[in-house]
């Protein structure tokens, strides 16, 4: 039977991760927000992170959303921590402090989807429903031999529905496990380690050859070239930033003055830094400039040292301000 194999293998083969260790639906939310668009190895130190600051949803909700994004700092992809501040209080204020437990309520949470609704509903309330990551969607394209795009809406639910039938007798969580781990560390994108998988037998993909064939998309990805300017304005011992607005990709994060200044003072130190983005590739220089008056820009003001610290910051501009205080060290 096509569960027994996978969970027997799993159960032999699987990475001890904390998430993995817990019913608690408020870690395993937490660890699947992490996770998204973020390998294990990076996401797993911000875990730690986030529940040694925050070891409930309450003190979740109630921290300061400057403090978590600062905390989220690094992990890219800022919508996540602000959704997560969000459904934090949204489960607080309008679910009397408790997760819903099915999958169709656990999607009207704000920044939880399909999948997202599927890894708590399974792992954490026992609920039968396919988990379908990236790893099982291209498991089971390949199992299956599904020869259509999985970028479609169709073959997606055509997914779901096979994952389903296969569930059938399985414990939902151990099942979804086992999937997403076979995906993770055996049919891979790329060169697939066949030799090792325990349903090899029944793949469509392995009996016809077509593992590097599928899955495939219709659709490819256009990565936009940016070119951003940025004057950071250094005034004694303060340096200016300016809160991103809502809508914005940055939103809620700090970055410097990018627009023209009154007046035209030299650049005490420029340097340039590459940044890479899921849809576009940004070319950004920076200009340390050293201010002799009170000019004051519109739009933001002026911190401390240590007040920038604090602030949450695109991982960009944060590596940007540590060359400007390695800069001005040397001034002093």
């Amino acid at each position: 039977m096509f569960s027994e194999k996978i969970i027997s293998w799993y159960l032999i083969n699987k990475r001890d991760l904390p998430w993995r260790n817990t019913r608690n639906p408020y870690k395993i939310w937490l660890s699947e927000i992490i996770l998204q668009q973020t390998r294990v190895s990076q996401g797993l130190p911000y875990y730690y992170n986030f529940l040694e600051k925050y070891p409930t949803l309450e003190a979740l909700a109630t921290a300061p959303i400057d403090e978590v994004l600062r905390l989220w700092q690094g992990l890219g992809y800022y919508s996540r921590g602000r959704n997560l501040h969000f459904t934090a209080n949204q489960i607080v204020s309008e679910y009397q402090k408790k997760f819903p437990e099915s999958f169709e309520g656990l999607k009207k949470l704000k920044g939880v989807g399909n999948y997202t609704a599927a890894a708590i509903a399974s792992f954490a309330f026992g609920q039968k429903v396919p988990a379908i990551d990236g790893n099982a969607l291209r498991f089971f394209s390949r199992f299956g031999g599904i020869n259509e795009p999985i970028d479609d809406p169709n073959t997606i639910k055509s997914i779901f529905n096979f994952a389903y039938d296969l569930m059938e007798g399985a414990d939902p969580a151990l099942f979804n496990q086992s999937v997403m781990e076979l995906g993770a560390s055996i049919c891979v994108p790329k060169n697939p380690k066949c030799d090792q998988c325990p349903v090899r037998p029944e793949c469509i993909a392995f009996s016809h050859r077509l593992q590097d064939k599928l899955p495939f998309k219709s659709k490819k990805i256009k990565v936009k070239e940016k070119k951003l300017d940025y004057k950071i304005l250094v005034n004694e011992d303060r340096i200016w930033l300016k809160l991103r607005e809502a809508g914005d990709i940055w939103a809620g994060l700090y970055d410097f003055f990018s627009g023209e200044l009154v007046s035209k003072l030299p650049a005490a130190y420029s340097f340039q830094k590459k940044h890479i983005l899921t849809h576009q590739r940004l070319s950004i220089s920076f200009q340390i400039i050293i201010l002799e008056n009170d000019e004051t820009p519109d739009g933001g003001k002026f911190y401390s040292i240590k007040e920038i610290e604090a602030l949450p910051k695109p991982i960009v501009i944060d590596e940007a301000f540590k060359i400007t205080m390695k800069f001005l060290d040397q001034l002093s």
